[in-house]
This record gives structure tokens, sequence and C-alpha cells, in this order.
């Protein structure tokens, strides 16, 4: 019987033009650039212009992946987008982004998972891959969430902006390689007993209302620091691999003190660590593949690495993924 294994053959990104600095954001609510950069890490973040939505970012990442795959459109026969903040209550937003690419086979649907969806989503495209169903999917996490904040709250608005990252895999058949190229494992985790702490307060059924975030940062933080070491060491040891092997980390990126506490955590060491958190700010879903696609493009990962992926979001909802890239 024939197995096969998920390998990333291409990354694409993009961020809206517009650029909201700390300073800028001091003029409407107090708080300052020091006191961000402090607590956060965080300097500016992107914010979609009023033509821009959701799927606009999504198509133009995937695009982008495309591109740097090399493939052609009609290629991909399953997109499973990531996102919080789609266009419509339905129909789903990859079906917005599968049109978009004039796809009309296949199958497009989102995920939501909040800050965790593009792991879910790359977990959900590898078992339909590894189980020879698909063999290419279009991955994406794309965000607006500057339409869910509430611009009075300093404690979140500071936090956000907009996004979206895409990767592109192929099922390739698994031969006797040593080391092979793709996704070696995911693991995904919920506990819907801290749903209250990180959450939207509107929605179609309970309020009829978009809503606006929020947030309890404190609890959010002590759990963030706990759940994603423990799903790294998970995957390190379903692999029978140690800290040391990673080449590189790429997190979600919500709190460089998060991302710091984690790296000590499980010992890595903080130059493995890819950060665009002081220029994107937490973009959700979209975060791991915008920092990956940055990464990819300037050089830093390449053929043979070892990456590793981690992410908590509300609900809360908590993975990491392990690639041979």
């Amino acid at each position: 019987m024939k197995t096969y294994r998920s390998v990333v053959r291409g990354t694409g990104s993009y961020l809206p033009a517009r650029i909201v600095t700390n300073d800028e954001l001091a003029t409407s609510v107090d708080t300052s650039d020091a006191w961000i950069v402090e607590r956060t890490g965080i300097r500016e973040r992107r914010i979609a212009a009023d033509d821009e939505f959701t799927s606009t970012l999504g198509l133009e990442a995937a695009r982008r992946a495309l591109d740097h795959a090399g493939m052609k459109a009609d290629e991909i026969e399953l997109i499973v987008l990531a996102t919080s903040t789609p266009d419509y209550t339905f129909p789903a937003t990859a079906t917005a982004i599968q049109n978009g690419l004039g796809i009309t086979r296949g199958v497009a649907f989102d995920l939501q998972a909040v800050c965790s969806g593009f792991v879910f989503a790359l977990a959900t495209a590898d078992n339909f891959l590894k189980c020879g169903q698909y063999n290419t999917a279009l991955v994406i996490g794309s965000e607006t969430f500057s339409r869910i904040l509430d611009w009075d709250d300093r404690s979140t608005c500071i936090l956000f902006g907009d996004g979206a990252g895409a990767v592109i895999l192929e099922a390739r058949e698994s031969g006797n390689e040593a080391n092979p190229r793709g996704i070696i494992s995911t693991h995904i985790h919920s506990d819907g007993r801290y749903r209250d702490k990180l959450y939207v307060d509107g929605g179609v059924s309970k309020t009829g209302t978009v809503g606006h975030l929020r947030m309890q940062g404190r609890d959010v933080f002590r759990h963030a620091v706990v759940n994603i070491a423990a799903c790294i060491t998970e995957a390190l040891e379903a692999s029978g691999l140690k800290a040391d092997d990673i080449d590189w980390f790429v997190p979600h990126q919500a709190n460089k003190r998060i991302l710091d506490g984690t790296a000590r955590k499980i010992g890595l060491a903080p130059e493995k660590i890819v950060i665009t958190l002081d220029k994107h700010g937490n973009t959700s879903a979209a975060s791991i593949p915008l920092a990956l696609d940055e990464a990819v493009k300037d050089g830093r990962v390449k053929i043979g690495d070892l990456v590793l992926l981690e992410a908590m979001g509300g609900g809360f909802t908590w993975g990491s993924a392990l690639i041979r890239w």
C-alpha cells in the first residue's frame, strides 16, 4: 500500500499598504511607543484598506505562493482557509479565493481556530494528502482583525493587525530516504473551559452583531507559555528529536514575552526564532505563514531544515507542526 507525505512546494504572503505605528495609536488611546514595545515587542502593524477584505488578502498571498511553487492555479485540488474574520457569514471565504484563482474543481472551505487556525488548517490538509484523497493543497491564513477591534480599548487594539500568508502542499510517495522532506507530525488541542479568556462579544446566533475582541491578558499569557511548551515537547518526543535539532522555530506572533518564555522553557536558542511581531503585530491565523514566508524568501529557511511551527488561540486552542523543509 502506498503511503504519502505532504511536502511544501511554495510560500507566499501579502500585507496591506497602510502602516500604523505605535506613535499613531498614541494619538487616540492612552499609550506610548515605549509602553507597547516593552510589553509586547510590537512597533507597527498593517491595516487593510476599505476595499480590502480577508478574501482580497488571502487571494494575493495564494497567487504569490503559486508563483513561488512554479505551479498553476488549476493544479490545486484542496483549499483550506484559516480565518476568524470571514468576508461573510456564508459562503466560505475560501470559495471566494477559489473563484478568484479561477479554480472550478476540488473543494474549498474555511476553518476557525482563531490564532491556532493555520496549524489546524495545515494538519487538516496534511491528513487529506497523506491518505491519498488529494494530491495538492493550498493552505491559507488570512485575517482582517482590524474590523473586530475596539479602538478605544488599549489592551487589545495595540496588539493586532491584518495580513495573509499561504503555503502550497504536494503529496509525494514515501520512500526509504533517511530524512525525507515533508510534514513529520502535527499535534492540535483545544479546551473550551477557557473560551471566555479570549473571545469576541458578538455573533450571528447570540447577538446578531459582529462584536469586538475581548481578552483577559494575564490568563492568556499564563496558559500560552505552558500549553505551547507542552505541545512543542509533544512534537519533539513523537519524532525522537531534541530542541537542539530544530533549525528554525516559527511561532504564532502574539507577544515577544510569550515567545521568549517558551524558548527558555524548552531550551531553544533565541537566534533560531523567526520573529516578525515587531512589524506585523498579531495577525492571528496569518501570523505563522507571514513569518514563514519572510524566512523562506530571505534565505534563512533552506531545503532540508527542520522547522517547528506552533500557535495558541482563543478557545483555548493550540497546536504544533514539525516540517522537514
